[in-house]
């Protein structure tokens, strides 16, 4: 009941996450990406501990594909899952039950893997795809959303969608991006709005926070 994209900038080194899902609030139980070291999307029957535990087996050093295998191991419900991992080099994996509700699959290009369950048809993993590569010179937080909504706009969700998320991570432990739709007539819309807000009034406060190189962030420099 979900499509989602994980995916690596490679100019930048940002990894991000991006769904939309007609289930409400799909916020955090699908998406963890962490800097430097890779992004997971854990849906359908959804295992939040897939993504956390993703996450640090891909710290580990161990690969997308290494760190899904291990993952294997720990659900004996992985016929009901659907769980897609990129790792810091880039390289991505995807794993879809034989329970997922059809039509459920997955798409791999450079960088970036599409996955989604319960959806009209494979069409949509194209349009993604098709959209995330024709806009590889924009930021990342841009490439999700014209993703998103190329997949939208091409059925996405047999029962539509009603909830939508973006979560990007640049170079510090907490993220760049983090914008949430839970409950929406047009979650899609409302994230590409939402976007607007968020570059204009969180971006900046964001970008003057303390980071792991200058504990004071921007703050030290406002107070001379």
């Amino acid at each position: 009941m979900t499509f989602s994209i994980v995916a690596r900038c490679p100019r930048s080194g940002q990894f991000g996450v991006a769904a939309a899902t007609a289930m409400p609030a799909v916020g955090k139980l699908l998406s963890h990406a962490a800097a430097g070291v890779g992004a997971v999307a854990t849906q359908a029957q959804v295992n939040p501990y897939l993504g956390l535990d993703g996450l640090q087996l891909l710290r580990q050093g161990l690969s997308a594909e290494q760190a899904l295998e291990r993952l294997k191991g720990t659900d004996p419900c992985m016929e009901l899952r659907q769980c897609a991992l990129i790792d810091a080099q880039g390289d991505s994996v995807c794993w879809t039950g034989e329970q997922c509700l059809p039509w459920a699959g997955s798409l791999s290009g450079e960088q970036f893997s599409i996955q989604g369950n319960r959806l009209v048809g494979p069409q949509v993993l194209d349009a993604v795809a098709e959209t995330f590569r024709r806009e590889a010179r924009r930021p990342l937080i841009e490439r999700l959303i014209e993703a998103l909504d190329a997949g939208d706009r091409c059925g996405g969700d047999r029962h539509g969608e009603s909830s939508a998320v973006i979560y990007v991570v640049d170079k510090e432990d907490y993220p760049l991006w983090d914008i949430r739709v839970d409950h929406h007539l047009d979650p899609v819309a409302e994230l590409r709005r939402l976007h607007k807000v968020f570059a204009r009034d969180v971006l900046p406060e964001i970008l003057a926070m303390p980071t792991r190189e200058n504990p004071a962030g921007l703050a030290a420099e406002d107070a001379v």
